[in-house]
């Protein structure tokens, strides 16, 4: 037999807080959201807590989970967590899965339908004493400005901004709950398609809803705050300023 390199000993008396992979891709079908499971690929960072008496850790187990782990659900993921912690014999486990999630959408007027694309992170700690899960989901809208509007002779300025919301579910929540959440609480929302008539909607949705950083992040904290399937959460929205070489940006957290 090979000798087991990585169980040496290690007299060094250092524990690593963390050790593992990151950057693996591998398919997965996705089943977060109240429409069927979707596929997609995942990009993977799995670690692990090493003792300061080991000298390393088997890596090749982590890509044998990842590669073996198929369908995303809050409830496979609590199992991938616990699965890595128990296969590596460690104390704790950190795991991180971000992947592209589509949304079909329809224009305002016309109705044409186009599919949208959110960034979406899973992210889940675990150690003897139980795991811990967020879920996040970056929503590009549109805000505009209510300081500009209420000052200027002609329109107003307005800018693409990023809303991320991050959730530790309490029960069942889907990722189209979180990006319904967003986009309601923007200045307009956005679309892959849009024909002039419904340009025109979304544009005259904005200035008639026009919100500052603050009152976007604060709108969005509110609509999580009364959701049941909510825990905790952290709202991060910025705004990439279109009459200045720089981003406003706004955040809160909540613990229940």
């Amino acid at each position: 037999m090979m000798e087991d390199v990585q169980g040496r000993h290690d007299d060094r008396s250092l524990a690593i807080d963390e050790v593992g992979i990151q950057g693996l891709r591998l398919p997965v079908r996705v089943n977060l959201s109240a429409q069927n499971p979707q596929a997609t690929v995942g990009r993977y960072q799995v670690s692990v807590h090493l003792p300061h008496d080991r000298k390393g850790t088997h890596m090749s187990r982590m890509v044998a989970l990842a590669t073996e782990f198929k369908e995303l659900s809050l409830e496979s993921f609590a199992d991938l967590l616990n699965e890595t912690r128990s296969r590596l014999d460690s104390e704790r486990a950190r795991v991180r899965i971000d992947f592209t999630y589509f949304l079909e959408k329809s224009a305002p007027v016309t109705h044409e339908s186009s599919l949208m694309d959110y960034d979406v992170r899973i992210e889940g700690t675990t150690s003897k004493t139980g795991h811990t899960i967020w879920l996040s989901v970056t929503v590009p809208v549109t805000s505009l400005c209510p300081c500009s509007k209420k000052i200027s002779d002609y329109g107003a300025h307005n800018q693409r901004s990023e809303i991320r919301i991050t959730v530790e579910p309490a029960g069942a929540i889907h990722l189209d709950e979180l990006i319904r959440i967003a986009e309601r609480e923007a200045s307009s929302e956005l679309f892959a398609i849009l024909k002039r008539p419904d340009e025109k909607a979304v544009t005259e949705r904005a200035y008639d809803n026009p919100k500052f950083v603050e009152d976007l992040v604060r709108d969005v904290a509110q609509a999580l705050h009364h959701h049941q399937a909510v825990k905790s959460f952290e709202v991060t929205v910025e705004n990439f300023e279109s009459i200045h070489n720089h981003s406003a940006i706004a955040t809160i957290k909540h613990q229940r």
